[in-house]
């Protein structure tokens, strides 16, 4: 069970994890704002009725209000969002890290699933700090430096790092342009489990490229705290981590920079012709006038969330893998829900089962 004082802090969380007010839980469980407010900050007790009644208005088991979380170092969470995105939906997409973080926790310290063996940099890195960086994490990955990367979240499954679909409590699967957020991830370092997760609903060639970027967060930003600009950094290396600097030397040699190039170069490669044409433009093989200008014939072309050359979505696995060994596959959801503290919608959200034995 957890400490007295720390269940104001999960009745924080499960309001977070569903975006309400305090006043909103107030009224759904009966008690008063000031109340619940009190019980948040650690200046009155969480009752068992009470903490009865914020299971029964949240629809999380009574367990999620005894759970303890990892401790995660400040600055362990990060997220690739738009500028647009709003404070509260970073807070819920927050919380909904932090809990899926503390499942994954459990089951794979349970089996003693090897921890991610990733590079990390210490200091500010440069461009060509990144470019290391990315094929070291490459070939960390058992990913060879030749060739595209075939499946980035099998990839990321074998070398420790839970890759998770994300969608929040009472939202639709796939809301990652309503809540103006790509995908988050999560890495406290060491021997500790890797988290990275994407909001669905997005092309395969986004989806490959968002969980590219929060590697580069894993990479480059575990250990560090005082970053100008992470989100930069994370970009350069999504794209060295997706085609190498040699490969895309070669790619580029000699091959006229046209959409119709660049629509060859997204088949074989698996990203989108626009990160290509950045790509190109990180390895100054794309001046300024020619990236305005091909981005300029993107949107004309209406390609600007639509591209040609369609890339398959690709499907975790390892949780629901580690979910099913513990709980078996009948009632899965319902049996773990009240082990793990955490609402059964949520479990089936970040670990679907498999649509076919394919993807198992």
């Amino acid at each position: 069970m957890a400490p007295i004082g720390l269940a104001g802090e999960r009745v924080r969380t499960a309001r977070h994890l569903l975006g309400i007010s305090q006043e909103e839980l107030a009224a759904a469980t009966g008690v008063s704002k000031q109340l619940v407010s009190a019980v948040e900050s650690g200046t009155r007790l969480a009752t068992e009725p009470l903490l009865a009644s914020v299971a029964i208005a949240t629809a999380l088991p009574r367990s999620f209000f005894d759970a303890i979380p990892p401790e995660l170092p400040p600055g362990t969470l990060r997220f690739r969002k738009f500028a647009t995105a709003k404070r509260s939906d970073t807070r819920r997409t927050e919380a909904l890290l932090g809990e899926v973080f503390r499942v994954v926790h459990e089951l794979m310290a349970e089996v003693h699933y090897p921890a991610p063996g990733l590079p990390t940099s210490p200091n500010e890195p440069g461009a060509d700090d990144i470019e290391r960086l990315a094929e070291e994490t490459r070939l960390a990955l058992g990913i060879g430096l030749d060739g595209p990367v075939g499946h980035v979240t099998r990839a990321c499954e074998r070398g420790g790092i839970a890759v998770v679909p994300l969608a929040l409590p009472g939202e639709e699967t796939g809301v990652g342009e309503t809540v103006g957020h790509f995908g988050a991830s999560c890495w406290p370092g060491g021997s500790e489990p890797g988290l990275i997760g994407f909001f669905p609903g997005g092309e395969g060639d986004r989806q490959r490229y968002t969980l590219a970027h929060e590697l580069g967060h894993l990479v480059l930003h575990s250990r560090r705290r005082f970053i100008e600009d992470a989100e930069m950094e994370a970009n350069r290396f999504a794209g060295a981590f997706m085609i190498p600097r040699a490969r895309a030397l070669e790619a580029w040699a000699d091959a006229p920079l046209t959409l119709r190039n660049f629509q060859a170069l997204k088949a074989r490669w698996g990203i989108s012709i626009q990160a290509l044409i950045m790509r190109g433009s990180q390895l100054g093989l794309v001046d300024e006038a020619r990236k305005t200008s091909l981005f300029k014939q993107i949107s004309a072309r209406g390609w600007r969330k639509a591209e040609p050359v369609p890339v398959h979505r690709e499907h975790p696995a390892l949780v629901w893998k580690l979910l099913t060994a513990k709980f078996g596959r009948s009632a899965v959801y319902q049996r773990a829900s009240d082990h793990l503290g955490i609402g059964a919608l949520v479990l089936r959200s970040i670990a679907p089962q498999p649509a076919s034995p394919t993807h198992q």
